[in-house]
């Protein structure tokens, strides 16, 4: 059967997704997905359309603040998901980004609302890299709708992969934080433990990060140093 002109010229509709890390109080790696209203059911990263003379990346920041209330967040561009049947409403073309995000940053309300959660992602053991990921609530694995599994999997997959040539780990900390923080934040991301003594030495050889000439009080351990990030060129 011949194409009609119109099929030729069918153009796509552009969306964005946006895979929001941050490091759970838990410890665990996670993100923000958002609960389904209408079909496919299920729960999906924050995303949306992207308006008529609107830039992708205008429409991140948009959705950013409509879905997550978060503003001024790092974003980087990750890749374009766009196989046909991807989406069952229609032929649409996502141009995914991830944003790495301080847990003090999220709105304090997100423990409360129900079409929100802060989801445990994991990577399959032996997957291959990029493969898809799987995500967990309170409640058990979370279905994940569209070809969100994916996009999550290659974000994962792309984080870890700047974690050591740019201040990947460092994007998820608050404004002072100790070299513990840090560790953990390292390890939330990797999905493992790494070596205390080894971190501090090539952290604090870096030039990331500088003390801030306070202690942190009130813990039962001995007060531990303060510190801030130094921004760089390295910048993710």
């Amino acid at each position: 059967m011949t194409s009609t002109r119109s099929e030729k010229c069918r153009n796509p509709f552009p969306t964005v997704d946006i895979i929001i890390e941050i490091r759970r109080p838990d410890g665990r790696q996670g993100i923000v997905l958002i609960k389904r209203k209408n079909p496919p059911p299920g729960w999906a990263l924050p995303g949306g359309f992207v308006r008529p003379r609107e830039s992708p990346a205008a429409a991140v920041a948009r959705v950013l603040w409509v879905k997550a209330r978060l503003e001024a967040a790092h974003t980087a561009q990750l890749a374009t998901f766009g196989e046909p049947g991807r989406d069952p409403r229609g032929w649409v073309v996502s141009v995914a980004h991830y944003a790495l995000v301080p847990h003090d940053r999220l709105p304090p309300d997100l423990a409360t609302r129900t079409d929100t959660t802060l989801a445990r992602v994991t990577l399959a053991d032996g997957a291959p890299h990029g493969g898809p990921a799987s995500a967990s609530g309170p409640d058990g694995e979370l279905v994940l709708a569209f070809d969100h599994a994916e996009i999550i999997g290659r974000a994962i997959d792309r984080i870890r992969g700047r974690l050591w040539y740019a201040p990947v780990a460092l994007q998820l900390m608050p404004a002072e934080f100790t070299l513990l923080d840090l560790q953990a934040a390292y390890e939330a991301v990797l999905g493992r433990r790494i070596d205390k003594n080894s971190l501090r030495r090539r952290i604090l050889a870096s030039g990331l990060v500088a003390p801030v000439g306070r202690r942190r009080e009130g813990l039962r351990a001995r007060p531990a140093e303060l510190f801030r990030r130094e921004r760089t060129s390295r910048d993710p």
